[in-house]
């Protein structure tokens, strides 16, 4: 049987606590004026939680392929894979990160033999990223390593915990990016 996940409790307002494995907080958050306060505290927690546990396992992966592959270059040779041959410019918007930050991590993964740059056909000016043979399969040797990670992590979870918190994180992130997005001066 499994156990029913714990709800996202509201902090005390007491004491501090004293932190244990299972409760990263250091001291209680403070009470929140908004009704739904104290739980965008307990997720803003869990956030940062995560962030700390994900930095730490770096998430990558179990065996041989484990933490053998950066995040940067694994979004990379995904996206490239997901595409296809893309151009710096594309590639960087898709990612929403700058021209100049794609170019300097497709360099080390253009060393390696992962990636290739070719004269764009349609524009002999521009170049054109284009995941090889060998780095589509250590693309596959990566992804199966954090596919058993993640396997690990969540086999106390059914299927249809497992698609929620796939959507749900999916739709936390499309959040992000749309905060990223917008106009700077019209932030809250």
């Amino acid at each position: 049987m499994t156990p029913e996940p714990t709800p996202p409790r509201p902090p005390a307002a007491a004491s501090p606590t004293p932190a244990t494995p299972d409760d990263e907080r250091d001291t209680p958050l403070p009470p929140a004026a908004e009704p739904d306060g104290a739980l965008l505290d307990a997720v803003q927690h869990e956030v940062a939680v995560f962030a700390r546990r994900a930095e730490q396992t770096r998430l990558g992966g179990l065996g041989p392929a484990r933490n053998s592959m950066d995040r940067a270059a694994y979004l990379l040779l995904n996206r490239l894979d997901r595409d296809g041959p893309t151009g710096v410019k594309a590639l960087a918007a898709g990612m929403g990160i700058d021209s100049s930050t794609v170019t300097r991590q497709v360099a080390p993964l253009v060393d390696a033999g992962l990636v290739r740059r070719a004269a764009d056909p349609e524009d002999g000016r521009a170049v054109l990223l284009r995941l090889t043979p060998p780095g589509r399969a250590r693309l596959e040797e990566v992804r199966a390593s954090r596919r058993a990670l993640i396997a690990l992590l969540t086999e106390d979870w059914n299927d249809r915990e497992r698609a929620d918190f796939h959507a749900l994180l999916a739709r936390f992130n499309a959040s992000i990016v749309r905060f990223h997005s917008r106009d700077v001066g019209a932030r809250p």
